[in-house]
């Protein structure tokens, strides 16, 4: 499915329940992975993303297998076996960079590297903290592939220059094996997935604020747990949700940590109503029930701290900022520069493609209220964020919508057409 084509509806409407959050699915199988036990998991992300930290972790002798709707790991109790072969990352960022911090200090040499995309992406942000805790790591220029040779790690206080949550976790996961204590302390809060899931599997960490510290040589036990739906994937149905003034969605079971509910914030300032049903707490993780109405859409500008907690959803809020009152500005989001592609650009020129005015800057853009747009052309770049936002902005265009690359959903959300076509009605 390279090509899709998306035709106008007239409302969404229904009920879903949505596959593991991708944050937490990596984070869990990493740990899992390095605990002692087996460690059974419902719900674990279905995207290709995630399937590429399997297949890695399988590559340096970790058991993993589904068994009655459960993903089993077999734990190796930090010992990995050196891998026969160059590891894969494929197209995933959050592979790559948090297992580095595992791989740092396992007595073997290995070598990551990814696909063309991953392959642009920076590594230089966790190669820096990394050889500063005493690993030995090369690589093309700060870019993948990255030859790793494990080493005896030393903690660090580190303070990373740009927010990644994938930074401040590979840190911490490299902390777990390091001598002495390590501290992660950020300017911007980032999603804390990488604290809470080594909490669950038994790790002591102590928290203040921004500032995040773990001491090493501590052991990890394998837990049981059902991975909330991911919240990122929600946004797409929340935001066509938003576009039908006699929409009604209800989203089951999905993950509503407060560094990623930000999105829940921002579409109630919109003027999107949104009902908090039920919440549960698992392993630390906010978990709960969402029903989604649509209103009258405003307007709001994103900038700072709230730039990076949506950081994946504004292509997607960018997307349908056309059809507000007010429009949307985003300011502070360089980081959509270094994503699967270039997100800003990609977004403005998709929009431009439609009919929309748009400005673009350095790092953000503005996109004026009370715009109409037609179907077009779309390319999504490969990029998986960008095909599904530009199937949501189709919805409530004028015309069909052909979608190029639309089968890059397949990285986070490989049933995410289907599932689209349940609550869209035409």
């Amino acid at each position: 499915m390279s090509e899709i084509v998306i035709t106008p509806a007239r409302n969404v409407a229904g009920s879903i329940r949505l596959p593991g959050d991708k944050s937490i699915s990596h984070r869990y199988a990493m740990l899992a992975a390095l605990a002692e036990g087996t460690t059974r998991l419902q719900n674990f992300s279905t995207g290709a993303d995630c399937a590429s930290t399997l297949q890695c972790l399988r590559a340096v002798g970790v058991s993993a297998a589904q068994e009655n709707g459960s993903l089993l790991i077999n734990g190796c109790d930090g010992k990995f076996t050196a891998p026969s072969a160059a590891l894969d990352c494929g197209n995933s960022g959050s592979t790559m960079r948090m297992l580095s911090g595992i791989l740092a200090s396992q007595p073997f040499a290995c070598e990551l590297l990814g696909d063309e995309s991953l392959s642009r992406r920076p590594m230089r942000r966790i190669i820096e903290p990394l050889l500063q805790m005493g690993a030995n790591i090369d690589s093309r220029d700060g870019q993948a592939p990255l030859r790793i040779t494990g080493r005896k790690l030393r903690g660090i206080e580190f303070r990373p220059k740009a927010a990644s949550a994938q930074v401040k976790t590979c840190v911490l996961f490299a902390g777990l094996s390091a001598a002495g204590e390590t501290v992660v302390e950020e300017k911007l809060r980032t999603r804390d997935h990488g604290e809470l899931a080594l909490c669950a599997f038994g790790a002591q960490i102590e928290r203040q604020r921004n500032r995040v510290s773990i001491r090493g040589g501590q052991r990890l036990k394998a837990i049981e747990a059902t991975i909330p739906g991911d919240i990122s994937s929600a946004a797409f149905f929340l935001c066509a949700a938003a576009l039908f003034p006699r929409s009604n969605l209800i989203i089951d079971s999905v993950l509503l940590n407060p560094t990623r509910a930000v999105l829940l914030d921002v579409l109630i300032a919109l003027g999107v109503q949104i009902n908090v049903l039920q919440v549960d707490e698992q392993h630390g993780e906010l978990v709960g029930t969402i029903k989604i109405q649509g209103g009258q859409l405003g307007g709001l500008k994103i900038s700072g701290g709230q730039a990076a907690a949506l950081i994946d959803e504004i292509p997607v809020l960018a997307a349908v900022a056309p059809y507000t009152r007010d429009g949307i500005e985003v300011r502070d989001a360089r980081e959509l520069r270094v994503k699967e592609s270039d997100r800003l650009s990609t977004v403005t020129r998709n929009l431009r493609a439609m009919g929309a005015e748009v400005t673009e800057f350095d790092d953000g853009l503005r996109v004026p209220g009370g715009q109409s747009l037609h179907g077009a052309e779309i390319d999504s770049e490969h990029d998986h964020r960008i095909a599904m936002a530009f199937t949501v902005a189709a919805l409530r265009a004028e015309g069909d919508t052909l979608i190029r690359g639309a089968d890059a959903a397949r990285v986070s959300f490989p049933g995410f057409y289907q599932t689209l076509d349940t609550v869209v009605e035409r």
